[in-house]
């Protein structure tokens, strides 16, 4: 019997239609996929007026974490700006720093703001915490030198897709609870959160149509737990799980409403609602996951793009004095 369950947009559709999608991800896969070129940071770059500094953080355990920062150029530095500080997606297993860098680039032409991306290290290689410690300590690194960034510490935006919105919750989670860095808000778009895997949306796009399915879910999520039992799975890692989503920034979600994700993102957002804080949930109805970062030419993805720069350009509070 053939799931029910929302078509895709007709447009996204037709596009999908052209592009070959793998069945399946298991380790032979991935180890194709990590063969592939990375992003062209050089093409993004080229019609913009970017400075690019590249740093590294000690992670806790002192490996050295990479950091992309990248500032208007030629712009007043007497003037604080804001900072989205970004995190890929990539199921956990995969992609780099530059991965769906367009996306925060659009942020830098709009507002001014530096973008700081940061390269985690990935599942199966790191497992646990590592990914969502990693994050954090670029943030607190962000945080602790944003006079000499030319940052406003009090307009620092964690965003980040797919797998990059579940690490961009899991480090506003973990800021909450250690009391620093403040975090003016977060941008979770199509965010990986929970590590079960049950929704329905999960069981409805088990086996797509789309670029990331219920199948290859389950085995980013087992990558990346390890051997962790489902008792010492902590919230940072699998947000969902948080038992307190009270205290958290203004939060932005969005999601398809063809897509693994759907179900776990809305009932994030209407638990953040339940605890009394704010969030604004955009569910596009036939996008699949990603759909936007794929083809960014297309009708709904040039909605979605545009949605979420007018919700910063509205919860941004005015700058500071640098």
């Amino acid at each position: 019997m053939t799931t029910a369950r929302p078509d895709l947009d007709p447009e996204l559709r037709e596009l999908l239609a052209g592009m070959p999608l793998m069945s399946r991800l298991g380790p032979e896969e991935l180890a194709q996929l990590r063969r592939l070129p990375s992003t062209p940071v050089e093409s993004l770059l080229a019609h913009r007026q970017v400075d690019r500094r590249e740093v590294t953080v000690p992670a806790t355990d002192g490996v050295p974490i990479p950091l992309s920062v990248f500032s208007p150029a030629n712009t007043d530095r007497t003037t604080a700006a804001p900072c989205v500080y970004w995190m890929h997606g990539g199921g956990m297993v995969m992609g780099d720093r530059f991965s769906q860098l367009d996306i925060p680039l659009e942020w830098l032409d709009r507002f001014g703001a530096v973008v700081v991306a940061v390269d985690y290290r990935l599942a199966p290689e790191a497992t646990g915490t590592t990914l969502v410690d990693d994050c954090y300590r670029g943030l607190l690194w962000v945080a602790e030198h944003a006079a000499e960034l030319g940052i406003d510490p009090a307009r620092i935006v964690v965003a980040g897709a797919s797998a990059g919105g579940g690490l961009a919750a899991g480090v506003t989670l973990l800021a909450r609870d250690l009391g620093t860095p403040a975090i003016a808000a977060q941008m979770l778009i199509c965010p990986m959160l929970d590590h079960r895997n049950t929704s329905t949306s999960s069981r409805q796009y088990a086996d797509g149509p789309g670029v990331w399915t219920g199948g290859m879910n389950e085995f980013g999520w087992r990558s990346v737990l390890g051997d962790l039992t489902d008792e010492e799975i902590p919230p940072y890692v699998s947000p969902a799980l948080a038992d307190d989503l009270s205290g958290l920034p203004t939060t932005y979600i969005d999601t398809g409403s063809a897509e693994v994700f759907r179900d776990e993102d809305a009932d994030y957002a209407t638990r953040i609602w339940s605890a009394g804080g704010q969030a604004e949930l955009h569910v596009w109805a036939g996008g699949f996951h990603g759909f936007d970062a794929l083809y960014p030419q297309a009708h709904i993805s040039a909605t979605a793009r545009r949605t979420r720069t007018d919700w910063l350009a509205r919860v941004l509070p005015p700058h500071s004095a640098a």
